[in-house]
């Protein structure tokens, strides 16, 4: 009896161990706050590294090479009080390219609108149905847009259901005080609200498509069929370019998005191409980011 035991009590912590979906590193930087106990801030390092990696997120499980790369950083640049902060929070997300020892980057964020309380100790309480506390509403959006991103990578719209939660966390918070959660907070809109807006919106449903074919049929095929993975690249690109051109939000944040996480990347999976191919996607590359046109001018050296 007592064997029997023993062996469900392994077997459930096993799947403990491997239900758990990201691999988030924690760090926060507080430079810019003077005289005040810097061993809270150790404390709330800690308390957000376990709650991000030992929750569980999905009911799909994940063994430990699996469970998803990502950074957090935390730039806290203002105390109010004793247990209220202010600042930014840089999300950064890794992928495996198939075959490879490389990593592509999904997403490289920064949140501007970062402010929260946090006590010392107290447990950080996180519910779907309503907004509790600030700080865990936003560890749970990353949280879901971090899944999204992934399984979108993997599985044509494979995130809609995690994109659903980030958007749900945002209608709970539509009464909180703090910015970041409604469509008023941005007049560039670039937010919280915003980007799952886009993300969700049907219009840039080609930059999901993209997303899945980038990665799947394009970067995880490279090791394989170079030259026609890089012309799936190239193709996929056309996709970003559709929503471009139909211009169906002004500031068209998703499309930022993916240009900060790629646009190092385009240039290195390019610069080694054909002549004629090197010339269509810097021409490409150049109507929909112009802000980057020095950066991909390296294509065509």
């Amino acid at each position: 009896m007592t064997k029997t035991i023993l062996t469900v009590l392994i077997f459930l912590y096993s799947l403990n161990i491997y239900s758990q979906e990201l691999n988030c590193n924690v760090q926060i930087v507080t430079q810019q706050i003077q005289g005040t106990n810097k061993q809270v801030f150790q404390t709330m390092q800690e308390a957000i590294y376990e709650f991000m990696n030992n929750t569980a997120w999905t009911s799909n499980v994940f063994e430990l090479e699996e469970r998803i790369e990502c950074t957090m950083l935390f730039n806290l640049q203002e105390q109010i009080g004793d247990d209220e902060f202010k600042g930014t929070l840089q999300i950064q997300v890794r992928r495996p390219v198939y075959n490879s020892s490389l990593n592509t980057v999904l997403f490289n964020y920064v949140d501007n609108d970062l402010h929260f309380s946090y006590v010392e100790y107290q447990p950080l309480q996180f519910s779907e149905n309503t907004h509790i506390l600030n700080l865990t509403s936003i560890l749970a959006y990353y949280a879901y847009i971090i899944l999204g991103l992934d399984y979108d990578s993997f599985s044509y719209e494979g995130g809609t259901e995690f994109f659903q939660k980030a958007e749900k966390i945002v209608n709970n918070a539509q009464n909180a005080s703090e910015k970041g959660w409604k469509s008023v907070d941005s007049q560039s809109r670039k937010n919280r609200y915003w980007l799952i807006n886009n993300i969700l919106n049907e219009d840039f449903s080609p930059v999901r498509e993209f997303i899945y074919r980038y990665h799947r049929l394009g970067l995880d095929k490279m090791y394989e069929k170079l030259n026609e993975a890089r012309a799936e690249i190239a193709e996929s690109l056309k996709l970003l370019q559709q929503v471009y051109r139909n211009k169906p939000d002004p500031f068209m944040h998703f499309l930022q998005v993916i240009y900060d996480a790629k646009s190092d990347e385009f240039v290195n999976i390019f610069k080694e191409s054909f002549q004629d191919e090197k010339t269509r996607v810097f021409t490409l590359l150049n109507e929909i980011d112009p802000a980057n046109t020095n950066k991909y001018e390296a294509i065509l050296k």
